[in-house]
């Protein structure tokens, strides 16, 4: 600041200087403005250096949070200025361009996620020549959509077409599906859903997959097999166990970095004919699952689950159970998750024994049990490939002396989160020795729009 004082200093005797040449030579009007002109600079100059010199003084004396505090007075006085000029100068203007814009929902926004999916595959079947080898099995339509912040509703509409179905005991699978009508279009799920109620619970009413074990709640083109496990198809059908009810599901709020614990309820009317026969009464369900995060790579998974209803058949009336146990474990390495990874899944399952002197039809009493198990494992190759395999065993519901087993490889590979294709070779036999049945398939699964192939 010295420094521009000083040049400012010798510009006024430069112009001091001038103006007594100026005095001194004969000019008349013409020197009289110049000397005009030259004295409003010099008063302008004077002015400039007494501002100058009292800001110098002022930084001396005040700190940086001062300066700041002067400089934003400054602003919101500009500011100020501004918005009291614009107020007197545009006030008609802005009158007339004010829009008002309605805080009521778009239609739009109110339109449900509609997506469809679809299982369609092709098969040789060396022991059935005669049998069709390409077919589509399943379309699904699902709509889905968030009702209002506390509950949410979905509906799933299937057509399911026959053919390349594995039955283990065929009379009864034959059956259960002439009885099922499964042919054409018809609800899979559809249900309302209040979520995030007090307690950690939530309530289900409707037509629902219901919890017994884990992969009974899977839609069957986001199955890891073409098929669900064989003790499902001897004991509860090809399709999944649906029924129409209301389920309340219960997360403990105790566990934390132990693990996370939950507990369903479910009371249902009795639709599936495979476990009650012609029974329209109440059955309940209770299932209990337990999630623990053995390592930063490794999950396990582990729920038991139970179904109680009434068998009737002939005028008769039999109590019957199902109980199943499922494991899960999982690893999957943080980082590499996309690339690297085994997914190792099992069972155990039980059902009341229904002896019948003359057929299906005909219940007389509850004999025993007949049990099966499963177990199917995969282990991802890279991001798109990934190769598993299944082996199970399971006994009749009727005749506990018939067994049936199955042995299953593939290899699938995911094109997009969209599209999958897989590979499976199905080796199905009875009693090990007799009734081998192999056959090999390529199945393709793909999705539209928003929901994919969920899994619970």
């Amino acid at each position: 600041m010295s420094i521009s004082a000083t040049r400012i200093d010798r510009h006024r005797w430069a112009v001091l200087v001038s103006t007594i040449l100026i005095l001194a030579s004969p000019g008349g009007l013409v020197a009289q403005e110049r000397i005009d002109s030259l004295q409003v600079e010099l008063a302008r100059l004077a002015a400039l250096v007494d501002s100058l010199t009292q800001e110098v003084a002022r930084l001396r004396t005040s700190g940086p949070e001062e300066e700041a505090d002067d400089a934003l007075t400054r602003l919101r006085a500009a500011a100020q200025a501004a918005a009291a000029l614009g107020e007197n100068t545009g006030a008609v203007d802005q009158a007339t361009e004010q829009e008002f814009v309605g805080r009521q929902r778009s239609l739009q926004a109110l339109n449900p996620e509609i997506s469809v999916n679809s299982d369609v595959f092709g098969h040789i079947n060396a022991d059935d020549t005669s049998e069709d080898n390409f077919f589509a099995r399943e379309f699904e339509i699902s709509i889905v959509s968030n009702l209002d912040p506390f509950s949410r509703a979905k509906v799933f509409i299937s057509r399911h077409n026959e053919g390349g179905e594995l039955l283990p005991f065929e009379e009864g699978s034959r059956d259960h599906r002439e009885q099922e009508g499964g042919l054409g279009f018809g609800v899979e799920e559809g249900y309302v859903e209040w979520v995030g109620l007090p307690g950690g619970v939530g309530v289900k009413l409707g037509k629902f997959f219901q919890q017994f074990g884990q992969l009974n709640r899977w839609h069957p083109h986001a199955l890891p097999f073409q098929t669900r496990s064989l003790p499902h198809l001897s004991f509860i059908g090809p399709e999944s166990l649906a029924q129409t009810g209301a389920s309340v599901h219960w997360l403990a709020p105790f566990g934390g970095v132990s693990g996370t614990y939950e507990a369903t309820l479910e009371v249902t009317r009795s639709e599936n004919e495979m476990l009650f026969g012609e029974s329209n009464g109440l059955s309940v369900l209770g299932h209990i699952n337990g999630f623990w995060n053995l390592s930063s790579s490794t999950d396990l998974d582990l729920g038991f689950s139970w179904i109680n209803g009434t068998f009737a058949a002939d005028a008769r009336s039999l109590d019957r159970n199902l109980y199943g146990a499922e494991a899960a474990i999982t690893w999957r390495p943080p980082g590499r998750s996309r690339y690297q990874g085994v997914s190792l899944r099992g069972g155990i399952m039980a059902v009341d024994l229904i002896a019948s002197g003359g057929g299906h039809e005909e219940a007389h009493e509850i004999s025993g049990r007949a049990f099966g198990f499963w177990g199917m494992g995969e282990v991802r190759l890279s991001e798109s490939w990934l190769m598993g395999a299944r082996l199970a065993r399971s006994s009749s519901p009727q005749d506990p002396d018939e067994t049936a087993w199955l042995i299953s490889p593939t290899l699938s590979w995911w094109q997009s989160e969209y599209v999958r294709l897989r590979l499976e070779y199905d080796l199905l036999g009875r009693s090990f020795v007799d009734g081998r049945e192999g056959r090999l398939l390529l199945q393709v699964t793909f999705a539209m729009g928003p929901h994919k192939h969920e899994t619970y």
